[in-house]
């Protein structure tokens, strides 16, 4: 059996792994750019994950748990519209904050257990702004409200929005517009 390398662990090559994507604009990762960070040679990563899958997933996981303690800081206890509107304002300046990581981020968190956790517990903020619904409403809602904030931080984070006008006006009339009263 092989000793892992001091210092190097699972969460050490996702900060890693998060420090390349930074500082490449979001470049997809590879084993290799991760264990030159690291000081190593490629093989002694699979030590600690098991392939560039896993440490992927493990580097949405953690982008995924970042944005749940930025949505959940905002949202707090609230429900509804209130909910709805602190939830997409988060949403969006997280991911202006951290465009790179955003990108990373799998639209569909699944194929690994602390991936499919960490997109569970965001869009279960999410839920408490459509609390109020049951059914296809508040799942026709819950997706509507991902997609705005999806959307516009996408959009802006890639310096979409070219015209003179307040991007903070535009994104405050979608809000207004998708949770209403």
């Amino acid at each position: 059996m092989s000793v892992p390398r001091a210092g190097l662990s699972p969460d050490a090559l996702v900060d890693l792994a998060l420090a390349e994507l930074d500082a490449t604009g979001g470049a997809p990762l590879s084993i290799g750019a991760v264990a030159a960070r690291a000081g190593v040679r490629p093989p002694s990563l699979y030590k600690h994950v098991a392939g560039l899958p896993e440490l992927e997933a493990l580097v949405g996981a953690r982008i995924y748990r970042d944005l749940g303690d930025a949505v959940e800081a905002a949202v707090g206890e609230r429900r509804g519209a209130d909910a709805a509107r602190a939830f997409l304002h988060a949403y969006r300046s997280f991911a202006v904050r951290h465009p790179s990581r955003y990108r990373a981020l799998p639209a569909q968190p699944s194929g690994h257990p602390a991936l499919e956790a960490a997109g569970a517990r965001v869009m279960s903020i999410a839920e408490r702004a459509v609390a109020h619904l049951s059914g296809d409403d508040a799942i026709h809602t819950l997706r509507g409200l991902r997609a705005a904030a999806h959307g516009f931080a996408t959009l802006e984070a890639a310096g979409g929005f070219g015209l003179a006008t307040d991007v903070d006006a535009s994104f405050d009339r979608l809000v207004e517009r998708v949770v209403g009263d």
